[in-house]
This record gives structure tokens, C-alpha cells and sequence, in this order.
């Protein structure tokens, strides 16, 4: 197998390691703090002139076409410094793809360029509610059809960069006496759509630079043109594009982990204890070797998942693995860096005590642990006997 990256993909990784350490790095601390957002948007501003918020979005629509594998690079390289900068960055590309993937002409032309070149600082992706979370097949939001408009009625949660999106993908229930999944559709929202409402950002346990809001929709009036794809055919969509976006949060996960074991190896091979380095006690050894081998084998499944995703195959079950890996890595990676630190990882003049804070939401989002080992299970059964 040939494992090597290509000179454009090596390229972005290069220039995504390059703005992280220059540009995110030196503000992760502050945002982390609730503070700084004036920074955070001037990054992603950054980002987006870099080419970096519409990484598999076609040329002609004034993306990158880099594909998925320097997607998943980028992304990684950018957690490594900041988190909230990164799945920001993950979420609006995801917009993108959905938005190439089934929108119309008109559609591509009017939000494409906007995601890519930064007058959108971001995109949104309006699935969860309160009541459907891991299924969100259930979900309440409705939209009826009024003349030559759409109106929109009910509550999104957890919706990353909702109060800074341009532009909010949006699925909403259209024929509710189908069966459950089959009479959804999926819209795009403007910012500033009268009706549209965004909720304070969350108070979260981590990645507090991301702002992660409840987005009401209340009698919200959109022109029929802003229904995307075919009419209740929407949650197709949205399951085939979690799959693109779990590559992405596996991706942010590999760079929180390696942040964070970074700063521990550096720090275990300048203390001293018992007339020795930590780093030459082999539990500590060990303790390292079962990190890093859990870190190549999550690149490897990332990068899997990615290449046949750039393939045009099948990728789903890929995805959910390299996900599901990924996330429980980084958890691990994270927690074994608090304790090589001793005390002081778990203060926050270390930044591990972020890292670890940072890293438990990958194993909720885009899909819990739980829902990717369903997937994975369901997918590898569905050919056995």
C-alpha cells in the first residue's frame, strides 16, 4: 500500500501547522476562558483566505478540491492548537459539502463562495433537538408549505457556530404522516431570516471558544426555492453527511490527543524524581508506548476512512471506526497526560487540563461511542450469513 501524501496534501497540512502555531496557538488560552472572540473570528477570517473552510468543495464554487485525506489533516494539525477553532472549521466545511452534494446551482453559486472566502464565518448544521439526539429521525421541527414559501416552526440544540453561521442547513419535518425518516427535508436558513432566532451560546464543559447554541425557528418564512435535495428525502442526507463529518471529529480528536502528549513527553523528560528522569521509569515507558501505538492506529483508520470517501466508496462503517477509535484514543491519550504531569496537569497553567476538557466531547457529537459501535456492528452484519 502506498501510505504517502501527495505534494498539495503535505502542502495544506503544512500551511494549516503553520497558521495553528502562529495564529490559534496564542489564543487558545483566552478563548478557552470565554474570551477573545473577536480573535476567533479574525482566525477563521484567516482560515477561510487559506482556503481552509471549503477544503472538498470544488474550484468553480471557490473551494480548495483538496479532498478528504487533506481535510482530515488540516483539521488535525488545527485541534492541535485550538479545538473550538478547529471544529468550527469542520462543522463549515461539512455546510459545504451538503450544499454541493445536493443543492441546486443557484444554491451552490449564492452560498459556496461565501463559506469559502469568509463572509460567512461559518457555517451551521441544524439537525439535533431536545428529543432527537441519537435518533434524530424523531424530531419535531416542522415546515409547511405556504403558497411560494416554507414556514418553519420548532428548536434546534447544540448547534455549533449558531449564532456566528451565514447560512443554517436546516432539516424539518414535511409530511408527518409518512413513516418516521421519511418525511424530512432539509433547508438553508440565512443569518437575519426573520423568524430565525439564536439562543444564548452554552456553557459547556469544554471548547468554550465554539459557540454552541439553541436555534429557535418561530413561523421563520423561507422562499420555496431554499428547500435543498428533494422533498422529504432529507434525512438521507443528513445521515450520509454525519458520515463525512465523523472524519472530521476523528481527525480533531488525533490532534487534541497528540497536543496533549506532546506537552507530556516534553515535560517527563526534564523532571527528575528519585535521582532519575520520569521519562526512564518503564511503567512511564509503558505508559507512553500504549498512547502512541493508540494514536497511529486512529491516524490510520482517519486516513482510511478519508481516502475511500475521495474514492467514491463506500465509507460509512470506515468513518464510525475511525470515529469511534479516535475519540476513546484521545480520552486516554488526555487522561495518561494529566498523569505523567502529576499535579500539575491538573491545573490550567498546563494546557493538558484544556486538552482533557477539550477532548470529552468527541465521544458525544457527530454520533456518541454508542451510536458508532451500532453503526459498525450493523454495517458488518449486513453481508454475514
Amino acid at each position: 500500500m502506498h501510505f504517502a501524501f501527495t505534494d498539495e496534501e503535505e502542502m495544506i497540512r503544512e500551511t494549516a501547522s503553520r497558521i495553528a502555531a502562529d495564529r490559534l496557538a496564542p489564543v487558545a488560552d483566552r478563548l478557552d476562558r470565554g474570551e477573545g472572540r473577536a480573535d476567533l473570528l479574525a482566525n477563521l477570517k484567516a482560515l477561510a483566505e487559506n482556503g481552509f473552510m471549503a477544503l472538498n468543495v470544488r474550484a468553480e464554487y471557490g473551494g480548495t478540491e483538496a479532498g478528504t485525506v487533506a481535510f482530515a489533516l488540516a483539521i488535525e494539525e488545527l485541534a492541535k492548537a485550538c479545538a473550538s477553532t478547529a471544529v468550527t472549521t469542520s462543522v463549515t466545511n461539512m455546510v459545504g459539502e451538503v450544499i454541493q452534494a445536493v443543492g441546486t446551482e443557484e444554491q451552490r453559486r449564492r452560498h459556496l463562495p461565501r463559506l469559502a472566502d469568509g463572509t460567512y464565518p461559518a457555517g451551521a448544521f441544524c439537525l439535533t433537538e431536545s428529543d432527537a439526539g441519537s435518533d434524530p429521525a424523531g424530531m419535531r421541527t416542522r415546515a409547511r408549505r405556504d403558497g411560494d414559501d416554507w414556514v418553519l416552526d420548532g428548536s434546534k440544540i447544540y448547534i455549533t457556530s449558531g449564532e456566528y453561521a451565514g447560512v443554517h442547513v436546516v432539516w424539518a419535518v414535511t409530511d408527518p404522516d409518512r413513516p418516521k425518516g421519511k418525511g424530512i427535508s432539509c433547508f438553508l436558513v440565512e443569518a437575519g431570516t426573520p423568524g430565525l432566532v439564536v439562543g444564548k451560546a452554552e456553557e459547556k464543559m469544554g471548547q468554550h471558544g465554539s459557540a454552541t447554541n439553541v436555534v429557535h425557528f418561530d413561523a421563520c418564512r423561507i422562499p420555496a426555492t431554499a428547500l435543498m435535495g428533494r422533498e422529504n428525502d432529507g434525512f438521507r442526507v443528513a445521515v450520509g453527511e454525519l458520515a463525512g463529518g465523523r472524519i472530521g471529529i476523528a481527525a480533531l480528536s488525533l490532534g487534541i490527543a497528540r497536543a496533549a502528549m506532546a506537552a507530556a513527553k516534553a515535560h517527563i523528560v526534564e523532571r527528575r524524581q528519585f535521582g532519575q528522569r520520569i521519562a526512564d521509569f518503564q511503567g512511564i515507558q509503558w505508559m507512553i508506548a500504549d498512547r502512541e501505538t493508540d494514536l497511529e492506529a486512529a491516524r490510520l483508520l482517519i486516513l482510511s476512512a478519508a481516502a475511500k470517501k475521495d474514492r467514491g466508496e463506500a465509507f460509512s462503517r470506515e468513518a464510525s471506526m475511525a470515529k469511534l477509535f479516535a475519540s476513546e484514543a484521545a480520552h486516554r491519550a488526555t487522561d495518561a497526560a494529566i498523569q505523567l504531569l502529576g499535579g500539575a496537569g491538573y491545573c490550567r497553567d498546563h494546557p493538558v487540563e484544556r486538552h482533557a476538557r477539550d477532548a470529552r466531547i468527541t465521544r458525544i457529537y457527530e454520533g456518541t461511542s454508542e451510536i458508532q459501535r451500532l453503526i459498525i456492528a450493523r454495517e458488518t452484519l449486513r453481508n454475514a450469513g
